[in-house]
């Protein structure tokens, strides 16, 4: 009862709160770069909310994953962007307004590419116990309510009070983060028997996910011209993805759902954060542009 009240109440919460976080650093600018600065945005979208779950699928089926596993790895893969990658990207000399751009549009359309690849993976690897849990309806509720209003609550909120969220916006995402952590802890603990069961299964399956989304989107940014801000800005954000988003979906569902994104989240910020330390030199001598192109 304990985890069950852990997994399916306090963890959308806890992403809610983040997810406000997200909206107290945002402005209605950084939708508006979709429509002046297309190619940057539109390439990353199209890396987070296509190509990215397709290539679960592919390795999915490449490890021959358990049906629930393979659709928890494609949970994982149409997830959004996290916010963590818009401070990599900075740390990295990125495209920071890139990151942040693509990470809230992505959030905004994960009310439909999350449901439908979670529909799509259930019926293609034959995980016929979560048929009667995946509705694709109950599941676009699911994630409006803990994306979508939070980010729109901290957009309004920092319109009204500008002053009053600039001084309390590092703590409140501190705050947001640490809450987070101790829930998804609870979660693993809980469920660790299952966890460690499933270790070396989705292990390699997930790690390989993280390696090809950043290389395949790298190159895909570079041979269309984007510089390497903006193709640094891309990489981490396909690396980075909102595995809190897939482990507070897949635990309404299942709790098997979200190991795959557990043991993802173990290993994005290694991987980021190297790749990051490997741009940070090289973006340092790439002239800033004033937005993504």
């Amino acid at each position: 009862m304990e985890d069950s009240v852990l997994a399916t109440v306090l963890l959308p919460i806890a992403l809610a709160v983040i997810m406000t976080s997200l909206g107290l650093s945002l402005t209605i600018a950084d939708f508006r770069r979709v429509l002046v600065f297309p190619k940057g945005v539109s390439i990353g979208l199209a890396n987070l909310v296509l190509i990215s779950p397709l290539l679960a699928f592919g390795i999915a089926e490449a490890y021959s994953l358990d049906p629930a596993l393979a659709v928890g790895l494609v949970l994982l893969g149409a997830s959004p962007g996290g916010t963590m990658a818009n401070l990599l990207t900075h740390l990295a000399r990125g495209d920071t307004a890139l990151s942040i751009t693509m990470t809230a549009i992505s959030s905004l359309a994960a009310v439909i590419t999350v449901p439908l690849f979670l529909e799509l993976s259930t019926s293609h690897f034959g995980a016929d116990s979560l048929d009667d849990d995946v509705n694709m309806l109950g599941i676009v509720a699911r994630v409006l309510l803990i994306t979508v209003i939070p980010l729109a609550f901290g957009m309004w909120l920092r319109s009204r009070r500008p002053q009053r969220v600039a001084e309390i916006e590092g703590t409140f995402r501190a705050v947001a983060l640490g809450v987070f952590l101790a829930v998804v802890i609870g979660v693993i603990v809980a469920e660790h028997d299952r966890v460690f069961e499933n270790l070396d299964d989705v292990a390699a399956a997930a790690i390989t996910l993280n390696l090809a989304a950043m290389t395949i989107s790298y190159t895909i940014a570079r041979l269309a011209k984007l510089d390497s801000r903006q193709s640094t800005a891309i990489a981490i954000e396909l690396g980075i993805h909102n595995s809190t988003l897939a482990i507070a979906v897949g635990a309404t569902i299942a709790t098997v759902l979200t190991i795959p994104a557990a043991v993802y989240a173990s290993f994005m910020f290694i991987s980021a954060g190297l790749f990051a330390r490997l741009m940070y030199k090289r973006n340092s001598t790439v002239a800033p542009a004033s937005a993504s192109s």
